[in-house]
C-alpha cells in the first residue's frame, strides 16, 4: 500500500441539493417578511397609539416617550434578532437538516448523515466510495418523495404582513380623513420631548386657563367654539373637582356651564368632543363695602354744622334741602366705579329726580361720589365697581336717600310695667327718653285720671317738665319721680305718659305709650298683698315637696357603701342632686325676695294688724336662713361627696352630713310654711275688716250725699223737677248701693269659707249675725228707695247699715288683735321681749319708709319747682 493516502470528496446528489436550496430560500423569504412586517407593525402601532390617545386626552410626555421607544425598539431590535435567528443561523446544509428533523425526525437524521458523509475525507481503502454514493442516492430518492417546505415553521408572515398592511391603511386613512390631527400626532410621536399642543377636532376660541369667580356664589364658565372647528358637539360636560358632572348645550357657538358656589380653589375638567381642557378656579370675595360714611350739609334754617356719620344700613334720611356726599371704604382696591342714575323710590307717580349720576372717585380702596342735592322726593342710587380680577360688585348695593320733612320727636318711658299699683304716698322712679332728628325743645311727663263712668272722681290733669333741650340736643334721657301724694292725688286710676317737643314751630307734643297707674286705697292694697303672699306660699309649698323628694334620693344614696358611691352611675346621681340643690337655693332666694316685698308693703300699708306682720316676719326669717346658709350648705356637702379624690369614708361622711343638714333645712321649710299659712289666715281675716269698713264708708258716703241734698231742699220734689246734676247724683248713689250690696253678699260667702278652713267661731258669729240681720234685703231696699226718690227713709236706713257694718268690722278687728293664732285667744300676760323687739323693728321700718317717701316727694316737688322756674 502506498504511504500516501489519497483523499476523495463526494458531493450530495444534485436533486437533494436543489431541494435544500429551495427549502432555505423559502425559509429566508418567510422570516424576512415576518421581521420587516413585525417591525413595521411596531412602528405603525406606536404612531396609532399616540394618535388614538390624543383623541381621548392629551398624551403626557412620558407616555409618548414610552410608546415611541416601544415602536422603534421593536423595529430596530426585533428585525436583526429575527434575521439572525432564521437567516444567519440557517445558512449551511446541516443547519437546514436539523430544522427539517423537527418535522421529519427520520428524514432529518438521514440528511444529517448524508451531509456528514459528503464532508468526510477518505484515505486508502477505509471507506467504500460506492457505498457512500449509494447511501446518498437512497436518501435523495426518499427526500424527493416528500415536500421539504412542509418542514418549514408555522407560517406567520402573511398574518404579520396583513397586520402591517392593515395598520398602514389605518395610518393612511388617518392622514386622508384627519390630516391635521394626523400630522399633529406624527409630530408629537416623532418628537415626544416637544411641547407641541395636542390637536383636537373641537377647537375653542381663547379658552382661559385660570378664572377668578365670586366666593360662594354660583358662576358661569363660557366657552366659545372657533369658527373653523372641525367638530361642533351638541353637548359638552364639565366637572369641578369631584363634584357632579355638569352638561351644557351648544347655543350660537357657545357652551355655558353653570357651577354652584365654591369656597376653595379647584380645577374644572372640561370635555367637549375630543377636547380636554383644565381650568383653575380661584374663588374670591367680591369687592364689597366695609364702611360707608355720609357727609351732610344741613339746610340753613336748622342752624347745624355739617357733620358726617357711618351708615349701618343702606338707608339715609335727610331733611329736604340737604346736600350729601357718600364715601365708601372697600374690602380691597377697585379700579373703576360709577353711581346712578338715581330713580324715585317706591315708584312714586309724577315724581322726578334731578340727574344724579357720574363716575366714582377712586383712590385705592376708597370711592366717593360728588356732592348730591336732596330734593323733596325720596330716591335710590345704584352703585357698581370692578377690581383688577374683573370681579364686579355693587349690583345689589344701592343707597336710599329719604327726603323727609323735619319729623316729630319721639318719647319713651323705661323701667315701668304696663300697669303699676301703688299707695298715694309711694313714689315710682323711671327713665324718660326723648329723641329727635334735629334737636329737642323739651321732655317731660303728663298724667290724667282715667274716668270710665259716672260716680268716679273728677278728671285730674298735670304735667312736669324734666329737661329743656336745644338745637344740638338730639337725645335726652332723664330720671323721673312721680308720687301721687306730692300732687294731691288720692286713690284712683291714672294714665301716665312721657312727652317730647322739638324745634318745629307750632307742632303738637309727641307722647309715649301710656302706663296705667292704680293709686289704691289701703283696703285694695291689702287685697293685692294677700294675693302676692298667696302666690308666694304656693311656691314655698312646691319647693318643700321638691326638697322632700331630694331628701328621699339622698337617703337612698346614703344606704350605699363608699365603693358603690364611687361608681360612675352613682356619681352621676350625686351630680344631679347637687344641681337640684343649687336650683332650690336659687328659687328660695327669689321667693325670699318676694316675701320681703310683701313684708315691706304690709308694713307700709298701716291697716294690717301687727300680729299678721309678725307671722310674715316669722316665716321670712327661716326663709332667709335657708336661701343664704342651709340649702347652699347641703349643696356644698354633695359637691364634696362626689370629689374624685375622696376616700370612700370621706364620701360617706360628706353624704351623711348632707342628709343631716337637709333634714334640718326641710324642717325649717315646714316651719316657715306653717308660719306663712298662719300669716295668710290672719291676712285674710284682716281683709274682712277692710272690706267691711269699705262697705261702711260707701254707705256713709251715700248718707253724706243725701244730707247735702237736704240742705238744698230737694226733699219732696218730683224727680222731673230736679236739676240734672242732682238726678245724676241720685242715680250714682243708687248704682253705688247696688255695688255695695253685691260686695256684702261676697263678704258673707267668704266668711263661711274662712270659718270652714280655720274654725274661728268669732268670724262665724259675725257671718251669722249678718245673715240674721237681713242686710242683703236691707241694702236692696235702700237702693229701691233711692230710685223712688224716698231720700229721707233711704238715708236713715243707709246710716243704720253703715253703723252695723262698722260694728262688725270692729268685732273682727278686735278678734284679730287678741288672737294669737287666728283661731284661739291670747292670754292676759303682758307683751314678751320678742314682741317688744318686733314692735320696735316695725316702728323703725315704718320710719325708714316714711323718710323714703318724704325724700321722694321732696325730689318730686323740687322737679316741679324747677319746671316752674327753669331759669334758676
Amino acid at each position: 500500500m502506498s504511504p500516501f493516502h489519497s483523499h476523495h470528496h463526494h458531493e450530495i446528489p444534485e436533486s437533494l441539493r436543489k431541494q435544500l436550496e429551495d427549502f432555505r430560500v423559502s425559509l429566508w423569504k418567510r422570516k424576512l417578511v415576518e421581521a420587516v412586517a413585525a417591525g413595521m407593525v411596531g412602528v405603525l402601532l406606536s404612531f396609532l397609539i399616540v394618535y388614538g390617545l390624543d383623541r381621548i386626552c392629551p398624551t403626557p410626555i412620558w407616555a409618548r416617550i414610552l410608546v415611541f421607544l416601544g415602536g422603534i425598539v421593536l423595529f430596530v431590535g426585533f428585525v436583526p434578532y429575527w434575521l439572525h435567528r432564521w437567516v444567519w443561523r440557517h445558512r449551511s446544509e446541516d443547519q437546514l437538516a436539523r430544522l427539517i428533523s423537527k418535522k421529519y425526525p427520520g428524514l432529518g437524521g438521514r440528511l444529517l448523515g448524508v451531509i456528514e458523509l459528503q464532508n468526510q475525507n477518505e484515505e486508502g481503502d477505509s471507506h467504500s466510495p460506492r457505498l457512500r454514493a449509494a447511501a446518498m442516492e437512497v436518501v435523495a430518492a426518499e427526500a424527493e418523495k416528500r415536500a421539504l417546505t412542509e418542514a418549514l415553521p408555522n407560517p406567520t408572515h402573511r398574518r404579520w404582513a396583513g397586520l402591517a398592511i392593515l395598520l398602514g391603511l389605518g395610518v393612511m386613512a388617518s392622514f386622508v380623513f384627519t390630516p391635521k390631527a394626523s400630522l399633529n400626532a406624527l409630530e408629537r410621536w416623532m418628537f415626544p420631548f416637544s411641547q407641541v399642543e395636542r390637536y383636537t377636532f373641537t377647537q375653542l376660541n381663547d379658552a382661559p386657563s385660570e378664572l377668578a369667580v365670586p366666593y360662594g356664589e354660583s358662576f358661569e364658565v363660557v366657552l366659545r367654539l372657533k369658527k373653523d372647528s372641525e367638530k361642533r358637539p351638541e353637548l359638552g360636560s364639565a366637572r369641578y373637582e369631584k363634584q357632579a358632572e355638569i352638561e351644557a348645550k351648544l347655543v350660537d357657538g357657545v357652551y355655558r356651564f353653570r357651577f354652584p358656589g365654591q369656597q376653595e380653589m379647584g380645577e374644572v375638567q372640561i370635555r367637549i368632543g375630543d377636547l380636554r381642557h383644565g381650568l383653575k378656579v380661584r374663588p374670591l370675595q367680591r369687592p364689597s363695602v366695609v364702611k360707608t360714611r355720609a357727609y351732610v350739609s344741613f339746610p340753613d334754617y336748622l342752624g347745624q354744622e355739617p357733620r358726617g356719620w357711618e351708615l349701618s344700613t343702606g338707608e339715609l334720611s335727610l331733611v329736604e334741602g340737604s346736600e350729601v356726599r357718600i364715601e365708601m371704604e372697600m374690602s380691597r382696591p377697585v379700579v373703576s366705579g360709577a353711581y346712578g342714575p338715581a330713580r324715585a323710590a317706591d315708584n312714586e307717580e309724577g315724581s322726578e329726580v334731578s340727574n344724579i349720576e357720574g363716575e366714582l372717585k377712586v383712590a385705592g380702596n376708597k370711592i366717593a361720589t360728588s356732592s348730591l342735592k336732596v330734593g323733596n322726593v325720596p330716591f335710590e342710587i345704584p352703585f357698581s365697581w370692578s377690581d383688577e380680577f374683573g370681579l364686579k360688585g355693587g349690583e345689589e348695593f344701592q343707597l336710599r336717600v329719604n327726603a323727609t320733612k323735619d319729623m316729630p320727636p319721639s318719647a319713651y318711658m323705661e323701667g315701668l310695667p304696663k300697669q303699676k299699683a301703688i299707695l298715694p304716698e309711694e313714689s315710682i322712679e323711671f327713665e324718660v327718653l326723648g329723641e329727635d332728628d334735629f334737636g329737642l325743645k323739651k321732655v317731660g311727663i303728663e298724667w290724667q285720671s282715667l274716668v270710665s263712668g259716672e260716680g268716679e272722681r273728677p278728671e285730674i290733669k298735670g304735667e312736669l317738665i324734666l329737661a329743656e333741650g336745644g338745637r344740638e340736643e338730639l337725645r335726652i334721657r332723664k330720671t323721673a319721680l312721680f308720687s301721687p301724694a306730692a300732687f294731691g292725688i288720692g286713690p284712683q286710676r291714672l294714665m301716665l305718659r312721657a312727652f317730647s317737643e322739638d324745634q318745629f314751630p307750632e307742632r303738637i307734643r309727641s307722647y309715649s305709650e301710656p302706663i296705667a297707674l292704680y293709686v289704691m286705697t289701703r283696703e285694695e292694697h291689702a287685697e293685692l298683698l294677700k294675693m302676692q303672699f298667696d302666690r308666694a306660699i304656693s311656691e314655698l309649698e312646691d319647693l318643700t315637696r321638691r326638697e322632700t323628694n331630694l331628701l328621699d334620693e339622698n337617703q337612698r344614696l346614703e344606704e350605699l357603701n363608699g365603693q358603690e358611691l364611687g361608681e360612675e352611675a352613682n356619681r352621676k346621681r350625686l351630680e344631679n342632686q347637687e344641681r337640684a340643690e343649687t336650683e332650690s337655693a336659687e328659687r328660695m332666694k327669689e321667693l325670699t325676695e318676694k316675701v320681703e316685698d310683701v313684708m315691706k308693703g304690709a308694713a307700709r300699708n298701716g291697716e294690717i294688724e301687727k300680729n299678721s306682720l309678725k307671722k310674715i316676719a316669722g316665716a321670712l326669717k327661716p326663709m332667709q336662713e335657708l336661701s343664704q346658709t342651709d340649702l347652699p350648705s347641703v349643696r356644698d356637702e354633695l359637691r364634696d361627696a362626689r370629689e374624685p379624690a375622696n376616700r370612700d369614708e370621706k364620701t360617706q361622711e360628706n353624704l351623711e352630713s348632707a342628709v343631716a343638714e337637709q333634714k334640718e333645712a326641710l324642717q325649717k321649710m315646714e316651719d316657715a310654711l306653717a308660719q306663712a299659712n298662719e300669716a295668710r289666715r290672719r291676712l285674710e281675716g284682716s281683709t274682712f275688716v277692710s272690706r267691711l269698713k269699705k262697705a261702711a264708708n260707701e254707705e256713709s258716703t251715700i248718707v253724706a250725699t243725701m244730707v247735702e241734698s237736704f240742705a238744698r231742699k230737694l226733699i219732696g220734689k218730683r224727680e222731673s223737677d230736679l236739676d240734672p246734676s242732682d238726678r245724676r247724683k241720685l242715680g250714682a248713689s243708687a248704682s253705688q248701693q247696688a255695688l255695695t250690696a253685691a260686695d256684702v253678699r261676697w263678704i258673707q260667702e267668704d266668711l263661711g269659707h274662712y270659718h270652714a278652713r280655720t274654725g274661728n267661731e268669732e268670724f262665724h258669729a259675725v257671718m251669722k249675725e249678718m245673715r240674721d240681720s237681713g242686710i242683703e234685703k236691707g241694702l236692696e231696699d235702700v237702693r229701691s228707695k233711692l230710685m223712688l226718690h224716698h231720700s229721707f227713709t233711704a238715708t236713715e236706713a243707709a246710716k243704720s247699715w253703715a253703723d252695723r257694718l262698722s260694728q262688725w268690722a270692729a268685732t273682727l278687728g278686735k278678734e284679730l288683735e287678741t288672737s294669737g293664732g287666728g283661731g284661739g285667744s291670747g292670754g292676759d300676760a303682758g307683751p314678751s321681749a320678742e314682741d317688744e323687739d318686733f314692735e320696735f323693728m316695725l316702728r323703725v321700718m315704718k320710719m325708714v319708709q316714711t323718710q323714703q317717701d318724704l325724700r321722694s316727694q321732696t325730689r318730686v316737688l323740687e322737679q316741679r319747682k324747677r319746671d316752674r322756674n327753669p331759669a334758676r
